[in-house]
C-alpha cells in the first residue's frame, strides 16, 4: 500500500489596504469579498492544506502597515507574504491634504522588506502594483504622486528579488479586451468583481500557480 506524502501546510498572509480588505472585517470568515476570497476559494480546492490569512484595513498608507506589521503579519509565521499598499499614499494628497513624500514613502516600504527578511527570509514575498483607472480628471491626477511611488516599489522589488504583481500591465490589457476603466473598478481606485478576478488570476500567474 502506498503512502501519500501530504505537502507541507502553508501560510499565505496578505496584508494592505482596502483594497485587500473588501470586507474582510464584516466577514465571518474573514476574508472579505474580493481578490483574497478568490485566492482561499482557489487553494481550497487545490492545495487544501494551506492557511490564507487577509489582514487588509481600509484607508492603510505604508506607515500604517508598519505600525502593525509585527501582529498582523511577521507573528503569524507566514510561509509567503503579499503586501499590496500606496495608493492611498497618494489619493489621501489630494481628499485630505496628506502628503507623504517620496522618501518617506520609500523608508516604510524598505523597513517592511527587511523585517521580512530579518524575521522569515525563506517566504517569498509579492509586491502588487497599485493602480489608479482614469474614470475622471479627479482621479487621473492621482498619477501626479503616485507615479514615483510605484517607482519605488518596482525598484524595490528588483533590489530584493521579490515578484511584482503589475496590475498597471493587467490594467493595460483589460482596457484592450474591451473593458472600460468603470467596469474594472468602481471609482477609479476599488475593483469591482471582474476587476477583482483580474487581480486574482494575476497573483496566481505571478506566484506560479
Amino acid at each position: 500500500m502506498t503512502t501519500l506524502s501530504l505537502p507541507t501546510p502553508r501560510t499565505l498572509v496578505f496584508i494592505g489596504d482596502s483594497i485587500t480588505d473588501a470586507g474582510r472585517r464584516e466577514d465571518p470568515e474573514e476574508l472579505g469579498r474580493g481578490y483574497v476570497r478568490l485566492l482561499a476559494e482557489h487553494f481550497a480546492a487545490h492545495e487544501p492544506t494551506a492557511t490564507v490569512i487577509n489582514r487588509g484595513i481600509g484607508g492603510d498608507k505604508v506607515a500604517d502597515l508598519e505600525a502593525r506589521f509585527g501582529p498582523d503579519c511577521l507573528d503569524l509565521a507566514p510561509d509567503l507574504v503579499t503586501i499590496y499598499v500606496g495608493v492611498n499614499d497618494s489619493w489621501h494628497r489630494f481628499t485630505r491634504g496628506e502628503h507623504v513624500t517620496e522618501e518617506s514613502f520609500e523608508q516604510g516600504y524598505r523597513h517592511l522588506l527587511d523585517q521580512l527578511a530579518a524575521s522569515v527570509p525563506e517566504a517569498p514575498v509579492l509586491m502588487i502594483i497599485p493602480f489608479v483607472a482614469d474614470i475622471d480628471e479627479e482621479r487621473a491626477r492621482i498619477h501626479s504622486d503616485l507615479d514615483g511611488k510605484v517607482e519605488i516599489i518596482r525598484r524595490l522589488a528588483q533590489e530584493r528579488g521579490h515578484r511584482i504583481v503589475d496590475l498597471e500591465q493587467v490594467l493595460a490589457t483589460a482596457l484592450a479586451a474591451g473593458h472600460t476603466p468603470r467596469s474594472v473598478t468602481e471609482d477609479g481606485v476599488h475593483p469591482t468583481p471582474p476587476g477583482h478576478r483580474l487581480i486574482a488570476d494575476a497573483w496566481l500567474e505571478t506566484a506560479g500557480r
